[in-house]
């Protein structure tokens, strides 16, 4: 029977499992949380910058959301109002640890299209090299986002990594759209810059042919030399 329940609950809509979560039906708000987690984390990552405090923060905001379900209006939808919280959960954590960064000069550049910088995702699992050259490519750009300013961090992940929409994430936020572009045209040129830089620095390193690599080519060059007569003979 819970079998059934749980079916039944992941086939309903937001406004359905809402209105069972008010009712206090634990459940509901089960499958609402799987539903919100995977987002959720990745706001609270963006304000935090560390796994382990953006775990806290969200366990703290959903036990405060469950808390206050019942004065949820459905003026926006449950996302918006979810990551509202988590928002002001981690900011508050924030706040105890480090002032904000003011963004007065930046929302009034010009925004202009920017290049999106896509987030990893699905490149498949043909090997170990390709998954451990996937991480390091997913390691480099999330240490590029951590290093942005929070507000352009949180912009960034939700709409090139969540890929809400412009009007989504202003709601989210409760900032203009044009703010939203504004700061995603920053955010990408910085991560821009930022990868560019890493890349380059590592752009000697590539396509290693040193050490053993080395050595067994230039024998097996010199020895095939030898054997035709070309070269004298080395010592072996």
């Amino acid at each position: 029977m819970v079998g059934l329940k749980r079916q039944a609950l992941d086939a309903l809509g937001e406004a359905e499992l809402v209105r069972l979560a008010q009712a206090g039906d634990g459940d509901a708000f089960r499958v609402i949380m799987q539903r919100g987690n995977q987002r959720l984390f990745r706001v609270a990552r963006g304000v935090v910058r560390d796994d382990a405090p953006a775990e806290d923060v969200l366990q703290e905001a959903w036990v405060r959301a469950f808390a206050a379900i019942g004065s949820f209006r459905a003026e926006a939808g449950i996302m918006t109002w979810l990551t509202r919280i988590v928002l002001n959960e981690a900011r508050g954590r924030l706040r105890r640890r480090r002032p904000t960064v003011g963004l007065e000069a930046v929302e009034a550049a010009q925004a202009e299209a920017g290049q999106v910088i896509r987030f990893p995702g699905s490149f498949g699992t043909a090997s170990p090299e390709a998954d451990a050259a996937r991480a390091q490519m997913r390691g480099l750009i999330e240490q590029a986002v951590d290093e942005l300013p929070e507000a352009f961090r949180v912009v960034f992940i939700l709409r090139d990594i969540e890929a809400c929409s412009i009007e989504e994430t202003a709601a989210m936020l409760g900032v203009r759209p044009e703010t939203v572009k504004t700061r995603l045209h920053r955010a990408r040129r910085l991560l821009r810059e930022a990868l560019d830089a890493q890349l380059a620095s590592a752009m000697g390193d590539a396509f290693p042919f040193l050490g053993p690599r080395c050595e067994r080519i230039t024998a097996a060059v010199l020895a095939r030399l030898a054997g035709e007569g070309r070269i004298a003979a080395g010592p072996a």
